[in-house]
């Protein structure tokens, strides 16, 4: 893969890393919002959090590849 096809990808790698991390900020506030208050807890949020977590980390070491291709390719 070019050095322009690599960086582009990092770039879309990026922008799904921050939407996952947004949409997890979301889901973890919520589900800390219940707790506080009490109320139970839901399953499919706490999965969604689990999902969402697995998702950022796998975002994140792609990232990290990517970089490291970036830099070992010709400019």
């Amino acid at each position: 893969m070019d050095r322009t096809a690599l960086i582009a990808r990092k770039h879309e790698t990026i922008r799904k890393l921050g939407q996952a991390r947004r949409e997890l900020e979301r889901l973890q506030a919520l589900a800390d919002e219940r707790a506080a208050t009490g109320q139970p807890g839901d399953r499919s949020t706490a999965r969604r959090i689990r999902q969402l977590q697995s998702t950022v980390e796998k975002l994140m070491a792609e990232e990290y590849r990517l970089r490291l291709a970036i830099d070992r390719s010709r400019y």
